[in-house]
């Protein structure tokens, strides 16, 4: 009889660094089928932090039920490694003025320091051709945050 060979779970420290060094998930959302769309975010080590445009599928489905499932991955091509991170809770849309700023600015921070193509600004409700700074002083874009976190798990390699 083969033994089953489990895949190794990540320590809370090792998932909080894995998100923090991370920022494009996927989130999963409810529906008649579920339903996934990629997202940008950032990560406070308190709250993940989503930037979303205002229209598209996830409106109304986030509207209709904010309970969500968010995948984070890491993966070599020929997946010789792999670390994943799923989180199952709630979304909600920030609206303290403060906080919508703090987040708009980690997210010009993440473009920069990730010298990310002005290709993603079209991810955030922005054209490619509009200033970064466009996206901390324009309201184009949701800001929701993860929160009510009932289940992490992170997976890797070794």
């Amino acid at each position: 009889m083969m033994k089953i060979h489990k895949i190794p779970l990540m320590s809370k420290e090792e998932y909080d660094k894995f998100i923090k060094e991370n920022y494009v998930s996927r989130i999963g959302f409810k529906g008649e089928y579920p339903y996934i769309a990629p997202f940008l975010y950032v990560f406070d080590g308190d709250f993940i932090y989503f930037m979303s445009t205002k229209y598209g599928k996830k409106i109304k489905r986030f509207q209709a039920n904010p309970n969500v499932a968010v995948e984070i991955e890491k993966y070599e091509d020929d997946l010789s490694e792999y670390r994943f991170v799923t989180l199952q809770g709630r979304i909600e849309q920030v609206e303290n003025i403060e906080e919508k700023l703090k987040v708009k600015k980690c997210f010009l921070n993440l473009i920069q320091n990730k010298s990310l193509s002005k290709n993603v600004l079209a991810a955030l409700g922005h054209s490619p051709d509009d200033e970064l700074e466009s996206i901390v002083n324009e309201d184009r874009s949701y800001i929701w945050k993860l929160v009510d976190v009932k289940s992490i798990i992170g997976i890797k390699t070794s």
